[in-house]
């Protein structure tokens, strides 16, 4: 069975104060969820890297961490730059790799993110791939062509045997942070077309969680996760509220 995932990526926001109280809330919160839905849920916080370690003293057992990023290179004079390991030794579970952010402002082209890809897996680490097309590619009739080339290319060198640590996230460009948000039935239609992809590299397809991502919110979380193909959510400005976000956890069709 899939994993369902609920990742908070806090982005550039965070404050020592801010831990305390919102990850305290939500560890709370996730605590008292019916058994049967945490014994499928894997909620995880991604804050700043500078606030990793105050997150995960905070989790306890109910929540997972990641971090935003990671350098393509495992050590050495490159100044500014984590590694994977770094991850891994302060107890992180995931790292993001290829966010639409990192790819447009960062310049980030999709070799470095299989690099970065490959350093996370071999770290021992699960790798969220984010992939998703831009509004100018969707309009043009491009966005499957675009986001199947952002998974054969970010998962190239994906072994047999680490596909088990592998997420995709899909987040169309033009729904992050602008309040607009593909349909259900849209975004299950790229889900299952990320689905075909990973089943064409001989990945095993139906094992791997999908989640999507932009401007998903409590009133909406319920329709998206009622897809097929919708294994869960890569949450932004919603995982800074403790309500919000506790609210999206909670709205998985029971008994599915």
């Amino acid at each position: 069975m899939r994993r369902r995932i609920v990742a908070g990526n806090w982005k550039m926001n965070g404050s020592k104060d801010l831990v305390q109280q919102l990850v305290g809330d939500i560890r709370e919160h996730v605590a008292d969820l019916d058994e049967a839905v945490k014994s499928t849920l894997d909620v995880v916080i991604i804050p700043p890297a500078l606030y990793v370690d105050s997150v995960i003293g905070c989790c306890g057992d109910a929540l997972a961490t990641g971090v935003q990023n990671v350098s393509q290179w495992q050590s050495g004079a490159y100044t500014g730059e984590i590694s994977s390991g770094m991850a891994l030794d302060l107890g992180c579970q995931y790292v993001l790799v290829g966010h639409s952010e990192r790819r447009q402002l960062f310049a980030e082209s999709d070799e470095v993110i299989a690099r970065k890809v490959t350093r996370v897996l071999e770290s021992g680490l699960t790798a969220i791939l984010c992939v998703g097309e831009t509004l100018e590619e969707r309009e043009a009739g491009q966005a499957e062509s675009i986001v199947a080339s952002q998974v054969r290319q970010g998962l190239s060198t994906v072994s047999s045997d680490q596909w088990s640590r592998v997420v995709v996230a899909y987040e169309p460009v033009w729904a992050i942070g602008t309040g607009k948000t593909a349909t259900a039935e849209d975004a299950q239609a790229m889900h299952a077309e990320i689905r075909g992809v990973l089943e064409q590299m001989n990945a095993p397809s139906r094992n791997i969680s999908v989640l999507y991502g932009g401007s998903v919110k409590a009133d909406n979380a319920a329709a998206l996760f009622a897809e097929p193909d919708i294994d869960g959510g890569l949450i932004g400005g919603a995982s800074l509220k403790a309500d919000e976000f506790v609210s999206i956890c909670r709205s998985f069709p029971v008994g599915a």
